[in-house]
């Protein structure tokens, strides 16, 4: 197994080959949320054709799904007008029986099977309509969380390139050479909504228990 502190220098030494070729490669790039998002784009947009897939039905209630949906909608509005960035965005239908595939860790605590478990579904259903729409790479902005271990999320998306061969894996690690900061300060600037718990019934349970 890779080390996590590699990911961040594996990155760089995919961009560095890919920046060798004239033609920008298509990336299918799964986004949890406007914030998140921001260092990311900023990071991925010079080297690739980017296409956003949002598919967070972890996300509890529907009523927050669509909030963070259409404030990532309007951040696209803004890199479009702004710096003439063009970012097409999928969105599946939300499924609400998301929260009952979960279930079976309701008592896990945060970051560990319930977590993974979450990660690992929503990797699956993207990973899986970027193999089968010809995308040259898949990656998550997940790695830019400090809640969310980088470690897991880049073996879950090895795991699943051997399952989805048409499409080759970008490993991240978005939070390393202070990728948290600038990405708090994009969001400052275009002042976006900064959800206050991760997505899930059970994390928004946990944020307003006293």
């Amino acid at each position: 197994m890779m080390k996590k502190t590699h990911y961040y220098d594996l990155s760089i030494a995919e961009i560095e080959s890919i920046a060798q070729h004239t033609k920008k490669p298509k990336i299918l790039l799964h986004v949890c949320c406007a914030p998140c998002s921001c260092f990311p784009l900023f990071f991925l947009t010079p080297y690739f054709e980017i296409t956003i897939y949002y598919n967070n039905s972890n996300i509890y209630p529907e009523s927050e799904y669509d909030k963070r949906k259409k404030e990532l909608k309007r951040y696209l509005e803004i890199l479009k007008k702004n710096d003439s960035i063009i970012i097409p965005l999928i969105e599946p239908d939300y499924d609400s029986s998301f929260q009952e595939k979960l279930a079976i860790y309701a008592n896990e605590p945060e970051g560990k099977k319930r977590c993974h478990l979450c990660y690992s579904l929503r990797m699956d259903e993207a990973f899986r309509y970027a193999h089968e729409n010809n995308f040259d790479y898949f990656c998550t902005i997940m790695t830019i969380s400090r809640q969310k271990d980088s470690f897991i999320l880049n073996q879950i998306g090895k795991d699943l390139s051997l399952k989805y061969p048409n499409t080759k894996y970008f490993f991240s690690d978005f939070k390393k050479k202070n990728g948290i900061i600038q990405g708090q300060t994009i969001c400052k600037k275009n002042n976006l909504y900064c959800q206050n718990y991760c997505g899930c019934y059970y994390s928004c349970n946990k944020n307003t228990e006293t």
